[in-house]
């Protein structure tokens, strides 16, 4: 089974609201099975995106999933979809690179940001999967805080998200899958295929 099949399985099997269908139909119809999760840090490869998705999604299951008195539906959704808004974000384009050997510059492609709807991060991908299906409110601040520190409204000196840590224990498990995920677990690769 590919990565885009094991997501889809997953996807499917998981999560039932409604809505849900559709969101995976438009899905199908962007570039996220195909798209790098950065362009040049973890994940930075063909399906880097739908990659780091899954791993996600098995680190928060095997790491912070409490029987009973979590939600499967919304550990799925919050780990497969919070970052939603990468696709349709990357381009391959070309720079020069020095060859070492030969002392020739070469033309290699890399990944570049295109970002068209520059809305955020987190609240991009929020406004993304609503545009289809309704979240729970703890899932839309578990994905709009995924990224913890490392978003620019943290940096602010905003208090908003410790106390989205502290109301929505899912955002705290969320962020911590994607930092062992993005730091421990991924490969760092910068090829494009």
């Amino acid at each position: 089974m590919d990565y885009k099949d094991e997501f889809i399985k997953i996807y499917t099997e998981n999560i039932k609201r409604d809505g849900a269908a559709e969101l995976l139909e438009w899905l199908k119809t962007t570039d996220f099975f195909t798209t790098p999760a950065s362009s040049k840090f973890h994940c930075a490869c063909e399906q880097g995106l739908v990659m780091h998705s899954l791993s996600v999604y098995y680190t928060m299951m095997e790491k912070h999933f409490e029987s009973g008195k979590d939600s499967l539906e919304s550990f799925t959704i919050c780990s497969l979809l919070h970052d939603l808004c990468k696709a349709q974000f990357y381009k391959i384009s070309q720079r020069n690179v020095k060859n070492d050997e030969t002392g020739v510059w070469e033309k290699k492609p890399f990944y570049a940001v295109d970002d068209r709807f520059p809305y955020g991060h987190g609240e991009k991908s929020v406004f993304l999967i609503e545009r289809f299906m309704r979240l729970k409110t703890s899932e839309a601040i578990a994905i709009r805080w995924h990224m913890g520190g490392f978003d620019e409204a943290a940096k602010g000196g905003s208090f908003s998200i410790s106390r989205a840590y502290e109301k929505y224990p899912i955002a705290v498990k969320l962020h911590l899958a994607d930092l062992e995920s993005t730091y421990l677990r991924e490969k760092n690769t910068s090829a494009v295929n």
